[in-house]
């Protein structure tokens, strides 16, 4: 199979698809990798070794999307990205279509074959690739509301771990999945007092056997949820309803009654964040994507996840490795000009066909 990997082009992108090791795998299993020149700089990845991994480097990125039966990307492509795409060939990326219209339009326009990270499950029902992106949030998130609480930027002039006599910083987290543990687990590590929000009384329970009496933890009905976020200096929203819009759990009313400089850091913005005043940012004004800003870490991360589907893809081709992996098979998306998530069919009032019966017919 012919795999590319693309430059990331979003603004603040810096991980890449593929790292070496996983090129070396693929081209000692007969396939051909091509590589935009400098794809992996923002991550630490020159293009000696991607061609020491037996990768060919391309000029250009229409080069890889010319060429390429399968495109492996970090995220979603962009409008003059899926320009591109044409029917037949496979984009293996974080798609995150719910919040996102003109693109889930494009790609099925384009007939292209969408496989979504973020939907990809494993036999828990969880989503793996999507759990080390989550991680990387949810660590990094108590460190960006730290940043942004201090005066300069805006925040309320608070030190998160607080000193002496003077309390430390209120951190309300909503949500105890990936993101919402890592953010807990770093923000107490930080000094800050922290409240986590759940929904049902197994996660309570499971978020206590965890961490005991280092954080409070509450239910998540919208009145406890607007009386923690108008006390909380900083609210980490990590809500998520696996492919669907993420819920929209902090009001505009909310926003409005919180403390002047408090911080919001909505990890769920990719599927559209849980505060209705959120829109996206980049790192430049001041983040959307902040698994983007350690690049290296995440690239890697990723890459251990993504690596066996990869191989799984290349190998065995479509439609076989998603007939055969059920996993795999729930990431499908679009294929040729067919909406095949039910949770991105309903977000966006599409008509929803089950992957299986596109299967069928390919």
């Amino acid at each position: 199979m012919f795999i590319g990997v693309p430059k990331e082009i979003k603004a603040d992108e810096y991980r890449v698809g593929l790292i070496p090791s996983t090129i070396s795998e693929l081209v000692a299993q007969g396939h051909d990798v091509v590589v935009e020149t400098r794809a992996g700089q923002g991550a630490g990845i020159g293009d000696g070794e991607y061609t020491a991994a037996g990768a060919r480097i391309a000029a250009t990125a229409d080069e890889i999307f010319k060429q390429s039966e399968l495109i492996v990307k970090v995220k979603e492509p962009l409008a003059s990205e899926r320009m591109k795409l044409r029917r037949g060939q496979i984009i293996f990326t974080y798609l995150h279509l719910a919040p996102d219209p003109e693109q889930t339009y494009d790609l099925m326009k384009s007939g292209v074959t969408a496989i979504a990270y973020e939907t990809v499950t494993d036999a828990a029902g969880k989503l793996p690739l999507l759990a080390p992106m989550s991680k990387v949030a949810g660590r990094m998130a108590p460190q960006v509301a730290a940043h942004y609480l201090e005066r300069p930027s805006g925040g309320r002039g608070i030190l998160l771990s607080g000193v002496d006599d003077v309390p430390s910083a209120k951190i309300v987290v909503l949500g105890a999945g990936v993101v919402g543990q890592n953010a807990a687990d770093i923000a107490i590590g930080m000094g800050a007092e922290v409240t986590v929000v759940a929904r049902s009384a197994e996660t309570r329970h499971s978020l206590w056997q965890l961490f005991r009496e280092r954080i409070c933890i509450a239910g998540a009905s919208q009145a406890t949820i607007e009386a923690l976020c108008t006390s909380a200096d900083v609210v980490i929203a990590a809500a998520l309803v696996a492919g669907a819009t993420a819920p929209k759990l902090i009001s505009s009313r909310t926003v409005a009654a919180m403390k002047p400089g408090a911080v919001i850091v909505d990890v769920a913005i990719d599927q559209g964040g849980c505060a209705e005043t959120s829109r996206p940012t980049t790192h430049s004004q001041p983040a959307a994507n902040m698994p983007g800003a350690v690049p290296r870490t995440s690239t890697f991360a990723l890459n251990n996840a993504t690596r066996p589907f990869i191989l799984a893809l290349a190998n065995k081709g479509f439609p076989r490795a998603l007939e055969e992996d059920a996993h795999l098979r729930n990431g499908l998306n679009v294929h040729d000009g067919k909406m095949t998530c039910r949770a991105v069919a309903d977000a966006l009032g599409l008509p929803f066909t089950p992957a299986e019966q596109v299967l069928a017919a390919a």
